[in-house]
């Protein structure tokens, strides 16, 4: 079985005039937002074998952020193509991904996270910042993942500072 969390990028800054959206930071909000999601995380026993994120700069504080609270110790693989990604580039990059790898969290943006979650079958609504999605499949090879073998197992929510699990 392969697990994989995808995880939109908790609340930006408001970008300032002639800001590249590849630059927006996290704001404060979506700092604390950061924690308390990788916090959850923690007490949930989550432990990746690998994280990717989008090298923009608001995943970036994100990946790292949530590597240091759940004691992540390699690198975080930082992948151009999740930035603007269409949706195959996205089942490209997990598809791709060695099959050593049994969890793997994916940290990204919208809308390309949602469109992800629509086509694997599993969830049909728009991923909100700071959201994480859990999806288990039922094959022992990332290149074999499909909405056939997907299953949604839950969602975390940040809800006034708190988690709703559904």
């Amino acid at each position: 079985m392969k697990t994989l969390y995808i995880m939109r990028h908790p609340h930006k800054e408001i970008a300032k005039p002639n800001q590249d959206d590849f630059d927006i930071k996290l704001s404060p909000e979506g700092i604390e937002e950061a924690k308390k999601v990788a916090q959850n995380l923690y007490s949930l026993n989550i432990k990746p074998d690998l994280i990717v994120a989008s090298p923009a700069n608001r995943t970036r504080e994100t990946a790292e952020i949530v590597s240091e609270i759940l004691n992540y110790e390699k690198n975080v693989m930082y992948n151009e193509v999740l930035f603007q990604a269409y949706v195959n580039e996205l089942m490209e990059t997990i598809s791709y991904t060695f099959d050593t790898v049994n969890e793997m969290l994916l940290i990204g943006h919208n809308p390309s996270l949602t469109a992800l979650t629509i086509t694997l079958n599993v969830y049909r609504e728009e991923i909100k910042p700071g959201e994480v999605i859990k999806i288990e499949f039922d094959t022992t090879s990332w290149i074999d993942i499909s909405k056939e073998n997907a299953r949604f197992i839950w969602i975390e929510k940040p809800i006034y500072n708190n988690f709703l699990k559904i």
